[in-house]
């Protein structure tokens, strides 16, 4: 049960994550369905890599209607081993309404930062909800991607023996570096995500703004869609960026690989993050970092070996890293080498080993 598949338009990080741990699962012989909302004109039913797709509701109204599409289309879990929550967004507590065992996947929680994004009402909503999970899921297993949302987790209220930590992985047969991709001619960085106002992309945008009345012009391109888009292209055009910045809105796979190639940095400027799986892509294609010291983020990037981690919100120092790096060839070489060295670690499959391990446990 999660609030969006990877075929919805607003897609990111946590559902890809989700497909590709049971898609894997799936392909294994286990029977997968995803309960999830939906968007205008989606199909009601589908089925994708081998995991049956049900859809209900809408993106702000799925928490209200998953607990009765559980029942009536899926029968109320009848054949069901174990229900998978998701965690995204706003909890659905189904260990409270449900007879079956519950593992709970939590990629990371938002707290205050749920009011950087989404309107005061919802962003309530979420805030509360978040603080009731400590005693609503005392008894259900908890599956978290990061040892840094293993420690939000405790602080807020659960117990560290519930919590098991299995970080996501890439698809190391797609992103690889490339020695016939050469490198943007000129300073290029990228960020490849959903743009929306807690990922912080205006810090950027400032550190550009700073660095280009210093006399050096960096290159920006932006791959995604999202909310923020209009604020930060204003944002652009008021810090005289525009000849700069490029918003690419949606790109394929392939394309995204072509950007990180070629790209000489990536960015993830956000406060907190479950991870940043585009970091580790980023690092698979031979291509450092440069990323918010920030829950998450501080793990998928290795501080002087894969990138560097810069205080979130400091515009001063984010110009100063870019500025560094894109004025040594010798050392974006190093970060590409030891970024290289940090991806290897992550698989799908150890992932999916370790999910499948704990859901068998749990049953």
């Amino acid at each position: 049960m999660n609030w969006q598949d990877r075929e919805n338009p607003r897609a990111g990080g946590a559902e890809i994550h989700l497909h590709e741990i049971f898609g894997r699962l799936a392909a294994r012989g286990h029977e997968v369905t995803l309960l999830c909302s939906g968007w205008a004109g989606a199909p009601t039913e589908t089925e994708l890599d081998g995991i049956r797709i049900v859809r209900t509701g809408t993106r702000y109204t799925f928490a209200l209607h998953a607990r009765s599409a559980f029942q009536d289309r899926l029968g109320g879990g009848r054949g069901v081993d174990v229900i998978v929550e998701d965690v995204n967004k706003c909890p659905l507590f189904c260990s409270h309404w449900s007879a079956r065992p519950v593992v709970t996947l939590i990629p990371h929680l938002f707290g205050a930062t749920a009011f950087r994004q989404e309107l005061p009402p919802v962003a309530s909503v979420v805030w509360v909800a978040e603080k009731l999970m400590p005693a609503a899921y005392r008894n259900s297993p908890v599956l978290v991607i990061s040892e840094s949302t293993a420690e939000d987790l405790v602080n807020r209220g659960f117990r560290r023996e519930q919590i098991e930590v299995s970080y996501p992985g890439i698809d190391h047969d797609f992103f690889t570096s490339d020695s016939s991709v050469k490198r943007f001619e000129r300073p290029t960085l990228v960020y490849a995500g959903r743009l929306q106002r807690y990922k912080s992309l205006d810090v950027v945008l400032r550190a550009l703004g700073l660095l280009q009345d210093r006399g050096t012009g960096v290159r920006f391109h932006i791959a995604g869609q999202g909310e923020d888009r209009g604020r930060l292209e204003s944002l652009t055009d008021s810090l005289g960026l525009r000849d700069l910045v490029s918003f690419l809105g949606y790109v394929s796979e392939e394309e995204k690989r072509e950007l990180l190639r070629r790209a000489w940095a990536n960015v993830y400027p956000s406060p907190k993050e479950g991870w940043g799986i585009s970091n580790i892509e980023a690092a698979a294609c031979g291509t450092p970092s440069l990323a918010s010291d920030a829950p998450g983020l501080r793990e998928s990037v290795v501080d002087g070996r894969s990138g560097y981690l810069i205080p979130h919100g400091v515009v001063d120092e984010w110009a100063d890293r870019i500025a560094l790096l894109c004025g040594d060839p010798q050392l974006r070489e190093q970060l590409g080498i030891g970024a290289i060295e940090h991806a290897a670690r992550f698989t799908w499959e150890q992932t999916a080993d370790e999910t499948e391990a704990l859901i068998r446990t749990t049953i």
